[in-house]
């Protein structure tokens, strides 16, 4: 399992619902902990693993020894939002870019847990922030998309940069051409 980059296809596939939490869930999402604490990330969505399932998770510091602080979200839905509020963000599909996006200020998530109970959380300021920045990328929304159009032109040049790095890795065969990432992860849709 590893971090894809942008523009890998994966991040811009709407996810699919988890269907079934089973043993292979379970190891799939402590390796998902694994590479966001190896990659210095607060939460990784499903997507940028290349597994197209309504999934993310969360842990607010960062920390791997703060094990109290994980949380999986499992099919979530963001059920209201309320006010606006703008901060920095980054992602670990686009390491070293960051750049302010607006998000709802507060909003109310309902999803499920590890042991397949439902759950909702009021939340507001970080975890408001990181939950709908996840959310996103369970739609195949990026938040270089929520950008301001003045600060997207600012960070075109390395978005580019993204793109043409990508890109020879596909010329030189060390990753599959977009058209067999798109069937494999139309292969691991959970059915």
């Amino acid at each position: 399992m590893e971090i894809v980059l942008y523009p890998h296809p994966a991040l811009r596939w709407k996810s699919r619902p988890v269907k079934e939490i089973d043993a292979a869930l379970h190891k799939t999402v402590g390796e998902m902990f694994d590479l966001m604490y190896e990659h210095k990330g607060i939460g990784l969505a499903a997507n940028q693993v290349a597994l197209p399932y309504r999934l993310f998770v969360l842990n607010l510091t960062g920390e791997a020894d703060q094990k109290q602080e994980e949380m999986v979200f499992i099919n979530p839905e963001i059920l209201k939002r309320k006010g606006t509020v703008e901060g920095e963000e980054g992602c670990l599909s686009f390491p070293k870019l960051y750049a302010p996006v607006k998000r709802a200020a507060e909003i109310v998530v309902e999803a499920f847990d590890l042991e397949g109970n439902v759950f909702e959380y009021e939340l507001d300021d970080l975890a408001s922030r990181a939950v709908q920045h996840e959310c996103d990328h369970l739609d195949g929304v990026l938040f270089i998309d929520r950008l301001a159009e003045a600060v997207r032109r600012e960070h075109q040049p390395m978005i580019a940069d993204f793109e043409a790095a990508f890109r020879k890795r596909q010329a030189e065969g060390e990753l599959p051409s977009d058209e067999s990432l798109k069937q494999e992860l139309k292969r691991r849709e959970p059915k």
